[in-house]
């Protein structure tokens, strides 16, 4: 005789603590581990890595927009030396190009300055001074590559590893394999500043086909991040506690009866953690306890870097509360008029833009990782600087650049790196990678992440549709020489 699930746990008075005590074969449905039974009762339980990770936590610092590593990082004397000449064919073999005006003559700005710095010497342009100071916490890799050359594609490429919505984002990847280490907490956060959300929105935090319980959660912009947090005057604790636990019984019934549900389990979680967050999310956000020095620190005593700066201090109060993964998200200042509000996205006035987004995150991002050392957080925290690509070395509409994927900047700093330190490069004018086997992919990105988290990407697996589906696809490999 068959037997379902749903009736073999409510028949044998089991329920779903005692699979997971006992786990074992079971006549028609095969064997149920301990393991799978608790994830069942709490998706989010903290869960053992593959391996002692060397971090705990994530600060994802996605540049929105595509920032000009060119004008940042990749210092180019050949490039300022060519300024005003068509590009050498050289250079342009195996590239195909979509740009909207095509290829025209190579572009420096004469605004830009360049320095080195540290002991590793770096080099930093004059739009990063703050950063700059940093030049030996950082693990550059100047041979950064992607598919695609439009900001929505190469954006969900950059965070779920596909150029098609679907996907599950890295974020809910290490939520679905590591669980919690808060419970009154999101394990994954995603914080922007600016008064609209990121393009193309919740696509790049989703779950994809892991349950739903595993997406990201965002927090707005503002002093009231989370909407509707705060229980009703009138309502009391107990009520609201009641009401709370007849919507638990109501749920789990119909649960029962649609065990591949995972919204409905996810709704579930998310009114109980809601419960939970009343008390610990506001205390998790609210910055009035911080010290002037703090603020300051971060730039939130300057209008054009004060949005950011609260984005990145929330993100560091949430990694000192055990969240996984914050996943910021570059917007623009709020002391700018509406016809200003633009991201990284430069094909025009490159310096002006850069100047205005480059203030924006130089001070907050450098005071991040300052304070993050100071706590002793930086050894257990990763901080990743990404964008979905760079910018080319031939100008657009005389001012600007168009969109790179062939080859740019990206850094890393925090726990398990060789720090000071610089892996690959791009040509000799910064457009491509200069050695094609030190390409760094976005598969290669997230393994390596997963990799510093405790975790073998190969192995990170969820079972979808019949095929055993992981965060790198079919691709990935961790870049073992940016590993201490």
């Amino acid at each position: 005789m068959s037997i379902n699930r749903r009736d073999f746990l409510l028949k044998t008075g089991l329920g779903l603590g005692g699979a997971a005590a006992a786990g074992g074969f079971i006549p028609g449905l095969g064997y149920i581990n301990a393991a799978t039974a608790a994830e069942l009762i709490d998706p989010l339980a903290a869960k053992q890595p593959h391996f002692p990770g060397k971090i705990k936590s994530v600060i994802w610092l996605h540049q929105n927009g595509a920032p000009s590593t060119l004008d940042l990082y990749d210092y180019k004397p050949e490039l300022e030396r060519l300024a005003g000449t068509p590009v050498p064919a050289s250079f342009l073999k195996g590239i195909k190009t979509s740009t909207q005006g095509g290829v025209s003559k190579l572009f420096a700005s004469k605004e830009r300055t360049w320095k080195q710095y540290g002991q590793s010497g770096a080099w930093f342009s004059n739009l990063l001074p703050n950063l700059a100071q940093h030049a030996d916490t950082l693990t550059f890799v100047k041979s950064s590559v992607t598919v695609g050359a439009t900001h929505d594609i190469s954006i969900l490429k950059l965070n779920t590893g596909d150029l098609n919505p679907g996907r599950p984002s890295l974020g809910a990847w290490i939520t679905y394999a590591l669980g919690s280490l808060n419970p009154d907490l999101p394990p994954y956060v995603v914080l922007y500043n600016g008064e609209q959300e990121p393009s193309a929105g919740s696509v790049n935090w989703s779950s994809g086909f892991l349950p739903a319980v595993y997406q990201g959660t965002a927090f707005r912009p503002g002093e009231s991040p989370i909407l509707y947090l705060e229980r009703p005057d009138l309502r009391s604790a107990s009520q609201q506690r009641a009401s709370l636990d007849l919507l638990k019984q109501l749920n789990r019934f119909g649960g029962d009866r649609r065990p591949s549900d995972t919204e409905l389990r996810a709704r579930l979680e998310s009114y109980e953690l809601a419960d939970r967050m009343q008390t610990a999310a506001p205390a998790a956000v609210d910055l009035s306890k911080e010290s002037e020095a703090t603020l300051k620190l971060y730039g939130i005593d300057d209008p054009t870097s004060e949005s950011y700066g609260k984005v990145l201090l929330r993100a560091r109060r949430l990694v000192e509360r055990g969240v996984r993964f914050v996943q910021v998200v570059s917007g623009y200042p709020s002391n700018i008029s509406d016809q200003e509000r633009r991201s990284w996205d430069a094909h025009s006035d490159l310096d002006g833009n850069h100047a205005t987004q480059a203030r924006m995150v130089d001070k907050p991002i450098a005071g991040l990782l300052t304070d993050l050392k100071a706590l002793g957080l930086l050894d257990t925290t990763l901080v990743v600087w990404a964008s979905e690509f760079s910018r080319t070395s031939w100008g657009e509409s005389g001012t600007g650049r168009d969109h790179n994927p062939w080859g740019y900047t990206q850094w890393l700093a925090g726990g398990g790196l060789k720090a000071g330190f610089t892996y690959g490069e791009t040509d000799e004018i910064g457009l491509q990678v200069a050695d094609k086997d030190k390409g760094v992919d976005t598969y290669d990105l997230h393994a390596t992440v997963l990799h510093l988290m405790g975790l073998d990407h190969l192995k990170t697996t969820f079972l979808n549709n019949g095929r055993s589906e992981r965060p790198t696809v079919v691709y990935g490999k961790v870049v073992k020489e940016l590993l201490a």
